[in-house]
C-alpha cells in the first residue's frame, strides 16, 4: 500500500503552502490521535481568486472546485503539523457555503472536498460531514472547509 504522499504524487496533486491565519488562531491543532484544522478558505498563492455567494456571483460547480482547493489547504495544515503520511482516516469535514437567498445546494458544493478525500484516501477517506449554508464568510469567500483526521503516532 502506498503512502499518502505517494498517492498525492500519483494523482498529480501538490499540497500548497499553509495559508497564513487571517486572525488570532493556528491552522491546526493535535489532540491525542486527532488533528483538527481551522476553517480553511480557498486561497491560491495567498489570495482568493473568487469571491461572492454561491447561487448569485458563484455557481455551484465553481464552488465545488473551491471546496476542493480549501480541502487541499486543510491537508496542507495537517501536513505542516504532523506530516500527511501520518493520516490514517478522515473523520469529518465541515463545509460552510456562503449562500444566496434560496440556494440549497450546499451538499453538492461540499462534495468538492469530500470527493477529494475519497480520491486520496480510498475507504479511509469516507467521513462524517456537515454542509452548512451561511450568509457571509470571511473575506467574502464562497466556501470554508474544516477537516478532522485521525493520525498515527
Amino acid at each position: 500500500m502506498s503512502t499518502v504522499s505517494e498517492r498525492l504524487d500519483e494523482l498529480g496533486i501538490t499540497l500548497p503552502a499553509v495559508a497564513a491565519p487571517v486572525a488570532a488562531y493556528v491552522p491546526a491543532v493535535r489532540t491525542g490521535n486527532q488533528v483538527w484544522t481551522s476553517g480553511q478558505l480557498p486561497f491560491i498563492d495567498g489570495a482568493l481568486g473568487t469571491t461572492g455567494r454561491v447561487g448569485a456571483e458563484v455557481t455551484a460547480e465553481e464552488a465545488a472546485d473551491l471546496a476542493r482547493t480549501a480541502a487541499l489547504n486543510a491537508l496542507a495544515a495537517v501536513d505542516a503539523l504532523v506530516g500527511v503520511d501520518k493520516i490514517t482516516r478522515v473523520l469529518k469535514i465541515v463545509g460552510f457555503v456562503a449562500s444566496a437567498e434560496g440556494f440549497t445546494g450546499q451538499p453538492t458544493v461540499v462534495n468538492g472536498a469530500s470527493n477529494l478525500m475519497g480520491e486520496i484516501f480510498g475507504e479511509a477517506g469516507a467521513h462524517a460531514r456537515s454542509a452548512v449554508g451561511v450568509a457571509e464568510l470571511p473575506l467574502a469567500a464562497p466556501v470554508e472547509i474544516e477537516l478532522i483526521v485521525e493520525v498515527s503516532d
